[in-house]
């Protein structure tokens, strides 16, 4: 009784420690005040009102949405196909395969960022959308892979053989089995894919151009220039929509789930 007690508290207070600043940044956001201040005020969308009318923000969240959107892509679908191969168990040296494709989530992102810049420069990619969806790819296909080998480590093997014993091609298995299968691990890793890109920083300073100035990116700047409740705004947005993708996926796994019980 007394362990489960202490559990339950210092789970508790991990998570205050963990949303403690989200409480005390995110309600700024609605103040119309110029500074990020306590008392509020009064509340007003004035700062929500700036994201979308000032040309500025306007356009980095145009690009957060097109190089998180080309990003989710990419990586989901490098991701899933890394996944299939490594759940081979005739792959050679399986293990360190598996240790190089999570390199991205160890390495620091200032020596990625320095090393993507001088080899994007000689492919010519540097400073353009293609780039930029790149190096965010690199850094979010961990995320995908690991999220997809926990869904197919959820797969009995035996229904993939039972499917081609019954005359079905590795093709059409993939395709009516395993994929359906492995679907809610797939969604996660989107998810993943697409909150990496949008919170992705470091990369963007080296690699992207004036052009692709990303929410983020536009946010470091504006802390570095001047410090605007239009931040706590954009966090806001942040926060709202990737709760937002992670309850779609979750109802989509839900229902998936509910479809394989039936």
């Amino acid at each position: 009784m007394l362990l489960k007690s202490a559990r339950l508290t210092f789970g508790t207070l991990a998570v205050i420690f963990l949303l403690a600043p989200l409480v005390a940044i995110l309600p700024l956001a609605f103040t119309s005040s110029q500074f990020l201040t306590y008392p509020i005020p009064e509340f007003s969308l004035r700062w929500f009102d700036e994201l979308f009318t000032a040309a500025a923000w306007r356009r980095a969240i145009f690009n957060s949405l097109v190089i998180g959107g080309g990003t989710t892509v990419l990586a989901t679908v490098l991701g899933t196909l890394a996944a299939l191969g490594l759940r081979n168990w005739n792959l050679p040296f399986k293990g360190t395969v598996r240790t190089l494709f999570l390199l991205p989530m160890v390495v620091p992102a200032v020596v990625m960022g320095v090393g993507m810049q001088v080899l994007f420069v000689q492919f010519g990619i540097a400073s353009s959308y293609f780039g930029v969806i790149v190096a965010h790819t690199i850094v979010a296909i961990p995320f995908v892979v690991v999220s997809v080998i926990g869904g197919l480590g959820g797969i009995d093997r035996r229904v993939e053989l039972a499917a081609a014993s019954l005359g079905a091609s590795p093709v059409t298995v993939f395709r009516r089995v395993t994929l359906p299968l492995a679907m809610p691990g797939i969604l996660s890793g989107a998810v993943l894919a697409f909150a990496t890109s949008l919170d992705e920083v470091v990369l963007t300073l080296f690699l992207a151009g004036p052009n692709q100035r990303t929410l983020a990116r536009q946010m470091f700047a504006t802390i570095r220039e001047n410090i605007s409740p239009a931040i706590a705004a954009a966090a806001f947005l942040f926060i709202v929509g990737t709760i937002a993708l992670a309850i779609i996926a979750l109802l989509v796994r839900r229902q998936i789930a509910a479809r394989r019980g039936g």
